[in-house]
C-alpha cells in the first residue's frame, strides 16, 4: 500500500459531525496566517489534527454470538466489578465493567458492543473531570443507554472528559441496533464504560489497545 493510500485510509471518510469544526479551524488558520505566517502554519497543523480527530474509518466486526465488542478506540483503563450509574436502573450490585479511555488522538465514533434493542437512553449533566479518574463515572457529564439482548442487559455509558464538552447520540429509545453499528460520538477526549451481565468474562487486560467495532 502506498503512503498516499495509507493516509487516505486513515482520514477518509470524515464523520459529518466534524465538518463545521474543520471549517472553523481552517478559517482560523487563514486568519492567523494573515496576521503572522508562523501562526498560520500552527493553525494548519491544528486543522490537520481536527480532520484526523473526526475520521470515521470502516471496521470489520466479528459476527459470532456471545461476543462483546469494544464500543470505542482507546486504552483499556479499568476492568473489574463496579456499581452502574443509578439512571441505568441496573440495580446496586457491582457488575463486570470495562472502561476505554479515548485520547484526543483516538477515533471518537462509538459503536454498539452488542446487538439488541435500546430500551433506555438517559442524559445526566455533570462535571468535566479527567476521564481517566474513577470518580468521573459518577461526577462527569454522561449519556447512558441500555441494550436489551437475549443473554441480558448491557449498559453503555459515554462520559465527557477534561476537554470534551459535547456528547452526541445517534440512537433513541426503541431503536434496534447491530453489533458494531455507530451510536454516538464525543468531542474531544473522553471515555466509554460497558456494564455487562454478571456471567460475562472480560478478555482484555489493563493498558491494552481497543479498536471500536473490532476488539473483543
Amino acid at each position: 500500500m502506498s503512503v498516499v493510500a495509507s493516509i487516505r485510509k486513515q482520514l477518509v471518510p470524515i464523520h459529518p459531525e466534524g465538518y463545521l469544526f474543520i471549517a472553523l479551524f481552517a478559517l482560523a488558520a487563514l486568519a492567523l496566517g494573515w496576521l503572522w505566517s508562523p501562526l498560520g502554519w500552527i493553525g494548519w497543523l491544528l486543522t490537520a489534527w481536527c480532520i484526523y480527530f473526526f475520521r470515521d474509518p470502516p471496521r470489520v466486526t466479528a459476527a459470532r454470538e456471545g461476543l462483546v465488542i469494544s464500543p470505542a478506540d482507546g486504552r483499556i483503563d479499568m476492568v473489574g466489578y463496579f456499581v452502574p450509574p443509578a439512571e441505568l436502573e441496573l440495580g446496586d450490585k457491582p457488575l463486570p465493567r470495562v472502561t476505554i479511555f479515548m485520547s484526543v488522538f483516538d477515533c471518537h465514533v462509538n459503536r454498539a458492543p452488542v446487538a439488541g434493542k435500546i430500551s433506555k437512553v438517559a442524559y445526566k449533566p455533570g462535571l468535566f473531570l479527567s476521564a481517566d479518574l474513577d470518580k468521573a463515572s459518577e461526577d462527569n457529564e454522561r449519556s447512558s443507554m441500555i441494550i436489551e439482548t437475549p443473554v441480558g442487559r448491557f449498559g453503555v455509558v459515554q462520559i465527557a472528559g477534561l476537554i470534551a464538552r459535547r456528547i452526541v447520540s445517534f440512537s433513541r429509545e426503541g431503536d434496534s441496533i447491530g453489533t458494531g453499528e455507530r451510536f454516538g460520538l464525543i468531542r474531544f477526549g473522553s471515555r466509554v464504560d460497558v456494564y455487562m451481565p454478571d456471567t460475562a468474562v472480560p478478555l482484555v487486560g489493563l493498558g491494552s489497545k481497543a479498536i471500536a467495532g473490532e476488539t473483543v
